[in-house]
């Protein structure tokens, strides 16, 4: 299936959506104020050891103090023998506090959890993955072909210099790579490993030793496959610097670039603002009449499939099946645009017959298969659930645009003009036996301050004369529908 990659520039972010036969498939944001993490090298400083969870808390130089597992800690495989077939050694005789560290980050800051790091670093080329500390050749799982890995294997083997101490791991887009292509990869990881070295000498953590490539130069690199025929930018800026880059790491995508230069908006062109809207809204219509209703939590997310107007043409059974199925497929998709991760539960609609739960499973499964990010899918569970899991690098699309909202807190709800206006006859209660005010005034949003004068204005006048205090009202229009003050006169 061919794709199309387009790349929208501002001064203040850099937006890329991968489209298939016309529908964008994935979205990516990277604003100049707040660039990703993930592939950074610090050199960082260990403040505090968590025995109990075996982790590390590192100084990087962020706003939040980065996170070291145990796990994530590399030593070489020969340093201490004695500990092959023993449990690992405790973090606390690995690291001490004070400490300086060269370090990786994994995973950003997601909510309010630090950037994840790793002291295995590994750099990205456009051929090859360089792993400094790692004497190892390895292929990407993408590349199925057995003698194909074999060959590849051989060809690095091959060209690797003899005074080489780290390895690699071609990469799926490396399959017809030459050997020029392969020198050039090699000569230029070897070379910016060598700068993060020398950095990390006279340097004084914390420090950035290394920046990922920004998103627009990322897409040439990461981005590209075999199915790309074009990828269009909308800058002449950063045309220029996006041609230079792929002239001198990545000679195959000079073809596919393409500078837009019509008067139209490039992602309006394509309808990608308004498959944005669609990627922060909670229900997602299906073609057929049914929908999804996505709610994104602090744990995981949930999918619920319903049937909604979609009655089918022979019985409910086969209502219910393609429904799924065409659900399966959407699901899929918008995984990838909304870039969720973490535990994911699809709720499809109940179905009795077994074949059409596995064909929904397959359907699944395969819809799934286009994505570059690693998951797992389990099949229906007793309660008919569908349990999966998809690695979460960066924050979803809801996070990266949206905040949480400051009148509801996050709940999605609010409360009824009722039940502010029960709330606040209770607090001038409390605030009469307090304080002996000569008169009481109610500062609330219009909706409130209606009730009162209609409604409950007899509950309002009860209250005044059980206080023996007179009560007024003030009717503020920015104040939100629960916000309210009670003054004294």
């Amino acid at each position: 299936m061919t794709e199309e990659i387009l790349i929208n520039f501002t001064p203040q972010e850099t937006r890329v959506a991968v489209m298939q036969q016309g529908v964008a498939q994935e979205l990516h944001i990277e604003r100049t104020a707040s660039r990703g993490l993930v592939g950074n090298v610090y050199l960082g400083r260990i403040v505090r050891i968590l025995p109990g969870m075996q982790s590390a808390f590192v100084d990087v130089g962020l706003e939040r103090t980065a996170f070291l597992h145990v796990a994530d800690i590399w030593l070489p495989r020969d340093s201490h023998p004695e500990q092959r077939n023993t449990e690992p050694r405790p973090i606390e005789r690995i690291l001490h506090e004070g400490q300086s560290i060269v370090v990786q980050v994994v995973k950003d800051p997601i909510g309010t959890k630090g950037a994840r790091l790793s002291t295995q670093i590994s750099i990205a080329g456009r051929m090859l993955v360089y792993l400094p500390q790692e004497k190892h050749i390895g292929i990407s799982q993408r590349i199925e072909s057995e003698a194909e890995r074999e060959m590849l294997r051989e060809k690095i083997t091959r060209l690797v210099p003899e005074d080489e101490k780290g390895g690699f791991i071609v990469r799926t887009m490396a399959e017809n790579a030459s050997d020029d292509e392969f020198a050039a990869d090699i000569a230029y990881l070897r070379k910016v490993w060598s700068d993060i070295r020398d950095k990390a000498r006279v340097s004084a953590p914390p420090c950035l030793l290394y920046q990922e490539l920004s998103l627009g130069l990322r897409v040439l690199r990461d981005f590209v496959n075999p199915e790309s025929t074009r990828i269009v930018i909308d800058s002449r800026e950063n045309f220029q610097k996006l041609l230079a880059f792929a002239q001198e790491f990545t000679p195959a995508v000079v073809p596919l670039l393409e500078h837009y230069t019509g008067q139209r908006t490039l992602f309006d062109l394509h309808g990608v603002e308004e498959e944005i809207q669609k990627a922060l809204a909670r229900r997602v219509d299906l073609k057929s009449g049914g929908y999804l209703i996505i709610d994104q939590t602090e744990a995981m997310t949930t999918i619920d499939v319903n049937t909604g107007g979609f009655v089918g043409v022979r019985n409910f059974d086969d209502t219910i099946f393609k429904t799924n199925l065409e659900a399966a497929v959407t699901i899929a998709r918008q995984l990838r645009l909304r870039n969720l991760g973490g535990i994911i539960i699809v709720d499809f609609i109940d179905m009795e017959n077994e074949e059409h739960k596995k064909a929904v499973l397959e359907e699944f499964n395969k819809a799934l298969a286009r994505d570059h990010t690693r998951l797992t899918v389990n099949g229906f569970t007793q309660l008919g659930l569908v349990e999966m899991t998809r690695k979460r690098t960066r924050e979803s699309l809801a996070h990266v645009l949206c905040e949480t909202c400051p009148t509801c807190g996050g709940r999605g709800e609010v409360k009824t003009a009722r039940t502010v206006a029960y709330e606040i006859l209770r607090e001038l209660l409390r605030e009469a036996r307090q304080f002996n005010a000569r008169e009481y005034r109610i500062l609330a949003g219009p909706a409130v301050v209606d009730l009162f004068l209609d409604e409950e204005s007899q509950s309002l006048a009860m209250l005044s004369d059980f206080i023996g205090k007179a009560v007024s009202l003030q009717s503020e229009a920015s104040y939100s529908p629960e916000q309210y003050d009670i003054v004294l006169m």
